[in-house]
């Protein structure tokens, strides 16, 4: 007897949710033909949530139970069993593993349901527990999106792309929300038109052996949406390289293009790339927001102290202000919201960028095009003699380029350009192992700035934490009087956010800002680790200390800035 399995209504007695009083009531409506079972007729009179008996379940059968809305399932367990039968049974696939499926269910006593998937899928079946209103919410998540797409796409056929004319879709681009009745080009629409909402920077097209991922790059992270039907692939890819303007025979070599467009009101420009992998062409179109980029230095995320240094360097007459940081780290933002302030009608600035991502109204803008001759090298020189005051070098990329961004800053123009190096202090050691003298790099050098981009909590649910994790502060390097008084914060997840608890990116920043004692160990190949220690010893503050201060004033989390910064402390 003691093996016996305790009363649902005994449990939520004793989690303090019901009475008895309320037990004997609900046991007299069974008894008077009442068909619901107790726990729904608890959550039915407000007694209780639908996650407290899910509770008491779980407790009552000794199962898991499973959080759905933080849980994110792949396309490929998700394809295992049919919406139909999801929708049927009340049950969402979760993982497959070892040749088991986890499937989320709300009864545990619901055998028959479990038999039915177990008969759809032919293979042994694990249950874990979950409300129903969670497990329904699921299903519309993960099938919702095939719904839009099967009434427009479940009978297209490949043959039409061929029939599709180029002036029609030329025009069609340049309004998103054009009607068309062509599935495929709805679907492209439909892809775009979601990122944007997402406010995703890039667009992921993958074709896998089974089916067509598509992923949505959201403040640095891929985020995997409704994969399209497999038997679309070819249409659709071959769809966003005719609005790309790209060669539709070509599937054997990479390809660039562009696609100006407006969608949801705003005039966008994606730069598609295309790449042939082992399954198909993988497409990449990184999403251009005209307006993104219209706002100034004090929407970057500067603490106060490197917000003054940086508005200092930028105003020097002339000399080299380096960017550094890998792919994705801001340098572009962060230059043009310099580029920004500048922009006067007593200046005159001209840029080199490859490509130009963005237009900037009174700025000469000049796009690197190898195939036709114009290269960093040449343009630079042509800049030159145009007498300009500022010059923007997209990347530095090769000795010559840097030679001619050093000898413009030693003729007294300001020189604003990018470097791939991990922290400050490695772009003066780069430069030098290109070929460039030493004595030129600290003659000519004003500053270097190292960036990255670290997620912010979402204000929307944006929730103090229980108590500092005084062991872990301790542990990267801050003392007890920094953080004494303080409060951290983590996003608690909404709507608003996408459940991902953060919500926009800014930057931390390190500005090593050059000084006779750093010259000195530049002109004798000082080592990357003693120019770094120098500068800290100056007053640098390195990319994890910046990121530590935006911890305590509550910006981000202490693991997105640890991720992000380190190793580079």
């Amino acid at each position: 007897m003691s093996d016996a399995r305790r009363c649902l209504g005994e449990i939520l007695l004793d989690m303090g949710c019901v009475t008895q009083d309320d037990i004997d009531a609900a046991l007299e409506k069974q008894i008077n033909g009442e068909k619901a079972k107790i726990g729904e007729i608890f959550v039915a009179e407000g007694l209780c949530t639908a996650a407290d008996v899910t509770s008491a379940l779980a407790e009552q059968f000794g199962m898991e139970i499973v959080d759905l809305e933080g849980l994110e399932v792949a396309a490929s367990v998700v394809d295992m069993v049919p919406q139909e039968q999801c929708r049927e049974n009340h049950v969402m696939p979760i993982d497959m593993f070892d040749g088991i499926l986890t499937v989320a269910i709300s009864d545990p006593l619901d055998l028959q349901s479990l038999d039915n998937i177990r008969f759809v899928i032919n293979c042994q079946v694990q249950p874990v527990l979950a409300t129903r209103e969670a497990i329904d919410s699921a299903i519309n998540r993960y099938y919702g999106a095939r719904d839009k797409y099967k009434d427009q796409l479940v009978n297209f056929d490949d043959s039409q792309i061929s029939q599709v004319d180029f002036e029609k879709i030329k025009k069609d681009a340049e309004d998103i929300h054009n009607d068309d009745d062509a599935p495929v080009i709805k679907l492209v629409q439909l892809i775009i038109t979601e990122a944007v909402k997402a406010r995703a920077s890039d667009i992921h097209v993958e074709p896998m052996i089974d089916r067509v991922r598509v992923r949505y790059r959201i403040d640095g992270n891929c985020y995997e949406m409704d994969s399209p039907p497999k038997h679309l692939q070819g249409a659709l890819i071959a769809r966003i390289k005719i609005m790309a303007t790209l060669d539709m025979a070509e599937k054997r070599r990479p390809q660039d293009g562009k696609i100006p467009l407006k969608c949801l009101g705003r005039n966008l420009d994606l730069r598609v790339s295309t790449l042939p992998a082992t399954h198909g062409e993988s497409v990449v179109m990184r999403i251009l927001d005209k307006a993104s980029i219209s706002f100034g230095l004090d929407q970057l995320g500067f603490h106060a102290d490197d917000m003054r240094i940086f508005r200092g360097l930028i105003k020097k007459p002339n000399g080299v202000i380096l960017i550094t940081g890998p792919t994705g780290s801001g340098k572009t933002t962060t230059l043009y919201s310099a580029l920004g302030e500048l922009n006067k009608p007593d200046r005159k600035i001209i840029t080199v960028e490859n490509p130009v991502e963005y237009t900037m109204s009174g700025v000469n803008q000049c796009q690197v095009n190898v195939t036709q001759g114009m290269t960093f090298q040449k343009a630079l020189r042509a800049m030159l003699r145009q007498a300009p005051n500022i010059i923007l070098i997209g990347e530095i990329r090769d000795e010559e380029t840097a030679h001619i961004a050093i000898e413009a800053a030693l003729t007294g123009h300001l020189v604003f350009a990018t470097l791939h190096t991990n922290d400050a202090p490695a772009a003066l050691t780069r430069l030098i192992d290109m070929g460039i003298a030493p004595f030129l790099v600290a003659s000519s050098v004003q500053a270097v700035q190292a960036q990255r981009l670290i997620r912010t909590i979402c204000p929307d649910c944006k929730t103090p934490d229980e108590a500092l994790d005084v062991k872990r502060l301790k542990s990267v390097g801050l003392r007890e009087e920094q953080f004494a008084g303080k409060i951290t914060y983590h996003g608690a997840k909404c709507e608003k956010c996408r459940q991902i608890g953060f919500k926009g990116r800014k930057g931390i920043y390190e500005i090593m800002v050059m000084n006779s004692r750093l010259r000195e160990m530049c002109f004798h190949k000082g080592t990357t680790d003693g120019l770094r220690d120098q500068a800290r010893r100056d007053g640098m503050h390195t990319l994890l200390d910046d990121g530590l201060r935006k911890v305590l004033d509550g910006w981000t989390t202490l693991d997105e800035v640890l991720a992000e910064a380190k190793q580079y402390s």
